[in-house]
């Protein structure tokens, strides 16, 4: 079940240690949770971003996204934990997204309704699309995926290193129609990375895994919904730029 995020990349096991078993009903209900978790803090935020405390919002956007990238690790590699660090994860990823999208919102207004809509018209039509065995997460799907991904990350990863020195590459943050193209396929292999989450939910409830693993899978979709929904909002921004 090898996928492109770290959440499903972990070894697996094929048997259910005690109690009874997770079910995909039981994955989608824990998501829709994580999803309301994060509703509510990034209301807050972005409440507080509206009413002018810029200041505030920095810091509930730091400490989100510092929380969240520590719960990340440890449910990665303790998935055990997910019960208890999912929702806490989610809370701070709800933050620090609520504040982002409040800061670009000034700047584009209506943006962040976009985002959002568009986000979640994606994860409804790539479910429908997986539904429907349109798209299949068959081994050569999974590879061109997986090396999709990996090429994006390496291009963030360098351009992040390339600031330091005072380099930017034109094509990741900027526009025209090179950027475009680039956050257009960003976008679509993110997208694509759901089909691969959904299998893997799917052959973890076949698998007759331990409950817990309803709310292990559900932090592996919510990340990659993270990226969707970031790849989603730099996409419109660019394109509003551009009117």
């Amino acid at each position: 079940m090898k996928t492109t995020n770290p959440v499903f990349n972990r070894e697996i096991e094929t048997q259910v240690l005690d109690g009874a078993p997770m079910t995909v009903s039981g994955a989608v209900n824990k998501t829709f949770a994580l999803l309301f978790c994060a509703l509510i803090p990034a209301a807050a935020a972005w409440y507080q971003a509206m009413l002018g405390y810029t200041d505030k919002v920095n810091i509930i956007m730091t400490a989100g996204l510092i929380i969240g990238a520590v719960c990340a690790f440890v449910i990665i590699f303790k998935n055990n934990l997910a019960p208890y660090l999912a929702p806490v994860y989610a809370f701070a990823e709800g933050a620090f997204l609520g504040g982002l999208s409040a800061a670009i919102e000034k700047i584009y207004p209506g943006i962040a309704v976009q985002a959002v809509g568009a986000t979640f018209v994606v994860l409804f039509v790539m479910l429908a699309l997986y539904r429907m065995k349109l798209i299949r997460a068959t081994e050569k799907l999974r590879s061109v995926i997986l090396a999709a991904t990996f090429a994006i990350m390496l291009v963030y990863l360098g351009s992040f290193i390339a600031s330091f020195f005072g380099v930017q590459i034109p094509f990741v943050y900027g526009g025209g129609i090179i950027g475009i193209a680039f956050s257009v396929i960003v976008v679509i292999v993110a997208a694509l990375n759901l089909i691969l989450d959904f299998d893997v939910i799917e052959k973890c409830a076949a698998g007759m895994l331990p409950k817990y693993y309803e709310w292990y899978t559900a932090f592996g979709l919510m990340l990659t919904l993270v990226w969707l929904y970031m790849e989603i909002l730099r996409l419109i921004a660019i394109l509003r730029s551009n009117e």
